[in-house]
C-alpha cells in the first residue's frame, strides 16, 4: 500500500508539470494572437500590448527558446530518473515512466512545431513577388 501513496505523490507532481505546460501553451498562444492581430490584442488586453517595444520577433524568439529549454529540461530529468532507476537509486517505476512519457510528448510537440515552421518557410519562399 505504501507504493500507492508514493505513486500518487509522483502523479500529483507530474500533473502539476502538465498543468504548467498547458499554461505555457496558453500564454504562447495569446502572444502569437497578439502578433497576428495587434489591434484585437490591444482591445482585449486594454493597453498591455503597447508595453512591448521589442516587437514580435523578440517575443517569438524568446517563446521558442523557452519552449526548447523546457523540452531539454524534461529530457534531462527523464534521463536522470532512468539512470537512477538503473542504478537502484530510484525505486518508483511509475515516476520514471511518467518522466519518460512527458519527455517523449514534449519532443513530439517540438518536432511538429518544427515541421510546421519549415513548411511555412517553404511556402513563403515559393511565393511569387
Amino acid at each position: 500500500m505504501s507504493g500507492v501513496g508514493a505513486t500518487g505523490a509522483g502523479g500529483a507532481a507530474g500533473l502539476q508539470q502538465i498543468i504548467a505546460l498547458r499554461q505555457q501553451i496558453i500564454d504562447r498562444s495569446a502572444l502569437l494572437q497578439q502578433v497576428k492581430d495587434p489591434a484585437a490584442a490591444i482591445g482585449t488586453a486594454q493597453g498591455v500590448a503597447p508595453a512591448q517595444p521589442q516587437g514580435p520577433a523578440g517575443g517569438f524568439t524568446d517563446a521558442l527558446q523557452s519552449a526548447l529549454d523546457s523540452v531539454n529540461a524534461s529530457q534531462q530529468n527523464a534521463e536522470a530518473l532512468s539512470s537512477g532507476y538503473e542504478k537502484g537509486e530510484v525505486t518508483d517505476i511509475a515516476k520514471v515512466m511518467l518522466a519518460r512519457q512527458q519527455a517523449g510528448v514534449a519532443f513530439e510537440a517540438t518536432l511538429q512545431v518544427r515541421n510546421r515552421l519549415l513548411s511555412a518557410y517553404q511556402d513563403i519562399m515559393r511565393m511569387g513577388v
